[in-house]
């Protein structure tokens, strides 16, 4: 029995909602995507905040929610320069908040040949230029 002042257990205003959850729930709805994909990309330069801690809720609890995967991308400017111990206390933080990312982990490093390419393309169209 649930109490009067209390939302019964699978009550839809139990469900969390904001913009982004609505969003993705219409695209889903009307075709637009089949599946929720979702990335959280650090840096791994230093420890962890309060506002990665929001974004992992986001980022993982909205794949989770709509059966969808997360991955983990760091967004390693210099690799040469990134340290080990902040990549292991990511991944721990991350797990210790209880989610897990789908394998492999990335790094935004793996594409900087593709993300020449397209800059290259963007400036020989005419809709980027390099400047000093």
């Amino acid at each position: 029995m649930s109490s009067p002042d209390l939302p019964a257990e699978n009550d839809e205003s139990t469900e969390p909602r904001d913009f982004v959850r609505e969003i993705v729930k219409a695209d889903l709805a009307d075709g637009t995507h089949d599946h929720v994909r979702t990335r959280f990309p650090p840096e791994p330069n230093g420890y962890l905040h309060i506002g990665h801690a929001k974004s992992i809720h986001l980022n993982f609890g909205l794949a989770e929610q709509f059966g969808g995967t997360c991955n983990l991308r760091f967004d390693d400017t210099n690799p040469a320069s990134e340290d080990p111990e902040f990549v292991d206390a990511i991944e721990r933080d991350i797990r210790w908040l209880g989610y897990e990312w789908e394998e492999p982990v990335h790094h935004a490093s793996d594409y900087y040949g593709q993300l020449y390419e397209w800059a290259q393309h963007l400036v020989r169209e005419g809709k980027a230029y390099v400047c000093e």
